[in-house]
């Protein structure tokens, strides 16, 4: 089984191997409007007949030099036609080989906005969402991440943080998102993590009150209470030992803010685990149940959990495959199944999104450039007709927005 390149090789492994920020002043910055241009279009799929746009699916494709973001009509039947103009300019420069991280790319809780990074120039774009669902990069373009590297992206109300995944000093960093779509730093924000920490993912929960992070290369999984400042207070024990080799993708569980999942990437094959935490109110995890729970199939990485919290979903990278739970009241997990897909043997497959129905999960693979869309029936998945919707020509993509 083969690697991938550096920087996207920490989900494909060897066979058998609250926060409401009152009286919190930032003064936006206040700069020319960009000029937003189009590279022009890939080879995607023709225009599905008769059926309505319903939302819209944007990846970060971290293309070589100039970054962009591509754009998608989603119409009722799932499938997937480019937006005119697709692929957008984001602003910064990506690297042009694979990532392996979750949360590359956010959309505001308002929809007003979408966060992406640009990992080659250690920046992030803000982009305007036009009502059409065309992108515009916001007046004053990108701003530093912070740090090096930057590969996952948690967003809560205007506070905004982002993991730095580039040694020798990896972090997370804190900013505030403006009403004008202006990234501020919030001074004194900043969590340096030690080198080799390699932070695959970043998020709040539901209510903001708590933010975790996944460090790959160290096995171990950071837990901060998020304080009315904005800032992070590490919780009692952070960070803590995760459950098997390669704390990868996480979730919040929508409808519990205290149950966090996060996959465990690199036990080796068919050997993959999902693990489940109770957050308590300070932030520190304890073990629900019989955790970590089986996979039966190897490195799962990402993470969607549907928004009634029933089910969790991990793409299975080495596997090719998409694996669900069943998710208890006291957040314990029962395996319903496995499921290949056509994009998935062999292609990379990484970030994955859920509808905001929990109808559809769509999952983005870097080898192959494509998106690849199921419908979703409790626990089961049935890949759409018209999967996988093909990327331009180029990409290296990370990260994936649904709405």
């Amino acid at each position: 089984m083969r690697l991938l390149s550096r920087r996207g090789r920490r989900c494909t492994l060897l066979a058998g191997s609250s926060t409401t920020l009152l009286g919190l002043v930032v003064a936006a910055a206040v700069a020319t409007p960009a000029a937003v241009a189009s590279p022009g279009h890939g080879p995607f799929h023709g225009p599905a007949v008769g059926s309505p746009v319903v939302g819209h699916v944007y990846t970060d494709l971290n293309t070589t030099g100039t970054n962009t973001v591509a754009g998608f009509d989603r119409h009722r039947d799932g499938s997937l036609t480019p937006i005119p103009g697709s692929p957008f300019i984001a602003g910064g420069a990506g690297t042009g080989v694979p990532i392996g991280s979750q949360g590359a790319i956010q959309q505001t809780p308002d929809g007003r906005f979408l966060i992406a990074a640009d990992a080659a120039s250690d920046q992030i774009s803000v982009l305007r969402i036009l009502p059409d669902g065309a992108l515009a990069v916001v007046p004053g373009g990108p701003v530093s991440s912070g740090g090096t590297l930057p590969q996952s992206i948690a967003v809560y109300g205007n506070l905004v943080y982002v993991a730095n995944g580039g040694d020798p000093s990896p972090n997370y960093t804190g900013f505030i998102l403006t009403s004008l779509g202006r990234l501020v730093a919030l001074p004194g924000s900043t969590v340096t993590l030690p080198t080799g920490s390699d932070p695959g993912d970043v998020l709040f929960n539901s209510d903001g009150t708590h933010l975790a992070g996944t460090r790959i290369g160290t096995s171990l999984i950071d837990s901060f209470d998020v304080r009315a400042d904005g800032r992070l207070l590490a919780a009692p024990g952070s960070p803590f030992a995760a459950q098997s080799i390669g704390p990868f993708g996480s979730e919040f569980r929508p409808t519990n803010p205290d149950q966090l999942f996060v996959s465990n990437a690199h036990a080796g094959t068919l050997a993959g685990t999902v693990s489940a935490f109770d957050v308590a109110r300070d932030g520190a995890l304890t073990s629900i149940g019989a955790s970590p729970f089986a996979d039966e199939q190897t490195a799962p990485c990402w993470v969607a959990i549907t928004p009634d919290g029933q089910v969790l979903f991990t793409v299975n990278t080495a596997s090719g495959t998409v694996s669900s739970y069943s998710i208890a009241p006291d957040g314990s997990l029962t395996l319903i199944g496995s499921f290949p897909f056509s994009n998935g043997d062999g292609a990379g497959a990484q970030d994955a999104a859920l509808t905001p129905h929990g109808r559809r999960l769509y999952v983005v693979a870097t080898a192959s450039d494509a998106i690849s869309g199921f419908s979703v029936d409790g626990g089961t998945l049935t890949e759409l007709p018209s999967s996988p919707t093909s990327l331009p020509a180029g990409a290296a993509p990370f990260g994936l927005v649904v709405d």
